[in-house]
């Protein structure tokens, strides 16, 4: 992608999660996890260009309609784009469209809930040349993977720079974490003191990616013959051959954390894998976020995360119900207030599951969902959601009756109201 002048107008970073990939139970993508990966890393480094940004998260989407708005609303951008696609590549029955599997897509219903790939290329053609980029973190079912290697590429549309990796259907995969090509770009894209080119960038994270045999490269071997390694790149940093496919590349000097790396300490590393480190906590970055008033923005990057902690530890886990409590209070920076009183009853209930009713971090949760309660100045809203926050704070024994009372006394007041009648 050329370079962007400070002066020219915004660019836009669309970041899209598809279906989970499993292959005998077994996790081969779990997009969640790469796009909560690809969203800590600053916006400036993944775009190459310094131009304000705007950034949209799209995870869980089951409607292709919804994931074509925000495509269509990130290709009418002026400024630089770039576009990540992560998830599960199928085909319809008939095996001759290809389309990108949303949550929920069955090979029954691929028409109806899955993306069609060409609407991609159909969005980004218009676009000018130089200033589109496409990155691709897939694995392909057996119903795709026949067209793929009919077609041998997987185009996205003449104007745009297409980079990444489509894995075969037969790969077992590492799990529910960040996936090695992504693992990979990011690693290179830290560990580079001057940010390499897109073409660049892709050569060295396919060197030192951990990719199946017989994955397609987009693009492959011939266009990534002259590509070694970055200007400037890291000292240590050296090609090699990728395993299955001959592309050079290199291997990164110090792994960067990215979710999921936890996961894999104490098992058997791959040769070329870099050692495992500690998580990134994403938690300051999103609280940036929403003190600069990005509030959509952290909130979807928000449900990235707990959507990848679902994932790993289950979704009714300490750390699941910990992001639900992050969301909650960026509801109530965002000023929606409703959900944020939703999201902390929600919390307040599950942990009454598994510690005592007058336990501090049930008391915190109900607190908080009263605090918000009272913030509502929608009368029809706080009707809604007054009496299960009732209910919650009636099972809190230790709770000051001070609080119920309040609460009480409001939903009849607001019951009362003349507004009403």
């Amino acid at each position: 992608m050329r370079s962007i002048g400070l002066e020219q107008q915004r660019g836009h970073v669309l970041l899209i999660a598809g279906d989970i990939a499993v292959r005998r139970r077994g996790v081969q993508v779990a997009p969640s996890a790469n796009l909560a990966a690809m969203g800590v890393v600053p916006v400036s480094a993944v775009l190459n260009s310094d131009v304000a940004c705007d950034t949209t998260y799209l995870d869980g989407a089951r409607d292709p309609n919804t994931v074509l708005t925000r495509l269509r609303a990130a290709a009418a951008t002026p400024g630089p784009l770039l576009v990540y696609l992560t998830g599960r590549l199928t085909a319809d029955r008939r095996g001759s469209r290809m389309h990108l599997a949303l949550a929920g897509t069955t090979a029954a219903t691929v028409r109806y809930t899955a993306l069609p790939w060409e609407w991609l290329g159909a969005e980004l053609r218009e676009r000018p040349a130089g200033l589109t980029t496409v990155l691709l973190d897939l694995v392909a079912d057996k119903a795709a993977w026949p067209l793929l290697q009919e077609y041998g590429s997987l185009p996205a549309s003449p104007s745009a720079e297409v980079y990444g990796v489509v894995c075969p259907p037969g790969w077992n995969g590492l799990g529910p974490v960040v996936s090695s090509y992504t693992r990979a770009w990011i690693d290179q894209l830290r560990a580079s003191p001057t940010r390499p080119t897109n073409l660049q960038l892709h050569a060295l994270a396919v060197g030192a990616a951990n990719l199946p045999p017989g994955v397609l490269v987009l693009p492959g071997a011939r266009e990534l013959s002259g590509v070694t390694t970055a200007p400037g790149a890291a000292s240590g940093v050296s090609a090699r051959s990728a395993p299955g496919h001959g592309s050079p590349g290199a291997e990164p000097t110090q792994p960067v954390p990215l979710p999921g790396d936890e996961l894999q300490r104490g098992q058997p590393q791959p040769q070329h894998t870099p050692p495992t480190a500690p998580i990134d906590d994403p938690r300051p970055h999103i609280h940036a976020l929403a003190t600069a008033g990005r509030h959509s923005e952290a909130a979807m990057l928000a449900q990235a995360w707990e959507q990848y902690v679902h994932q790993t530890h289950g979704s009714s886990s300490t750390e699941a119900l910990h992001w639900v409590e992050i969301r909650a209070d960026l509801a109530r920076m965002a000023g929606d207030f409703r959900l944020a009183t939703q999201l902390w009853s929600s919390a307040a209930r599950t942990r009454l599951g598994c510690h005592a009713p007058d336990a501090a971090e049930v008391h915190a949760a109900a607190a908080g969902a009263l605090y918000c309660w009272t913030q509502l100045k929608d009368p029809d809203a706080a009707l809604d959601t007054g009496p299960d926050l009732i209910r919650l704070l009636r099972v809190l024994p230790a709770l000051d009756p001070r609080h119920l009372q309040l609460a009480q006394h409001r939903l009849e007041f607001l019951h009362r109201a003349p507004s009403r009648h």
